[in-house]
C-alpha cells in the first residue's frame, strides 16, 4: 500500500478516535463544521458571514447555515455593520470560546497519555513528522496536493 493511500486510510479514524475524548467529559457532540466555523472565529475575531465561508473555503450558504444553528445555541453572537444594515459580523460568544477551550483540554490530555503510552522510537517519529504534516496541510490547503 502506497503511503496516500495508508496514510488517507488513518486519518478519519484517528480524527475520530480524537472526538471521542470529548465525551468523557461530558462536552457536547458538536459537529466538525460547527468547531471549525467556531475556531476561526476565535482565531481571528469577529468575521462577515462572507468572509468566515471564504476563510473555511465553504459555500456562504453553508455558513449561513451554521451560523443559524450556532446562534440558537449562544455559541456565536450576531451584530449588525455600523455602515451597512445588511451585513453582520459574527463572533464566538464567550460561551463558544470556553467550550473550545475544554475541547482542546481534554484532546490534548488524552493525546499527551496516548503519545506516553508509545515507544521511544515511535514517539520520535511523531515529533519528526509535525513540521512535515503542517506543510502538507499548507499545500493542500493551497490547492497544489
Amino acid at each position: 500500500m502506497d503511503t496516500a493511500t495508508e496514510f488517507g486510510q488513518l486519518l478519519g479514524p484517528l480524527r475520530r478516535a480524537v472526538l471521542r475524548t470529548r465525551r468523557s467529559d461530558d462536552l457536547p457532540d458538536l459537529p466538525e463544521a460547527q468547531i471549525e466555523l467556531l475556531r476561526a472565529l476565535c482565531g481571528t475575531g469577529p468575521l462577515t458571514p462572507r468572509e468566515a465561508a471564504a476563510r473555511l473555503r465553504v459555500a456562504p450558504s453553508t455558513v449561513s447555515n451554521l451560523v443559524r444553528t450556532l446562534t440558537a445555541s449562544g455559541l456565536i453572537e450576531r451584530t449588525p455593520s455600523s455602515t451597512d444594515l445588511r451585513t453582520v459580523h459574527l463572533a464566538a460568544s464567550p460561551r463558544a470560546v470556553d467550550l473550545l477551550d475544554r475541547y482542546d483540554r481534554v484532546s490534548t490530555r488524552a493525546l499527551q497519555g496516548a503519545l506516553d503510552q508509545l515507544t521511544p522510537q515511535s514517539r520520535e517519529a511523531i515529533d519528526r513528522a509535525l513540521p512535515a504534516l503542517a506543510e502538507l496541510l499548507a499545500t493542500l490547503e493551497d490547492g497544489n496536493g
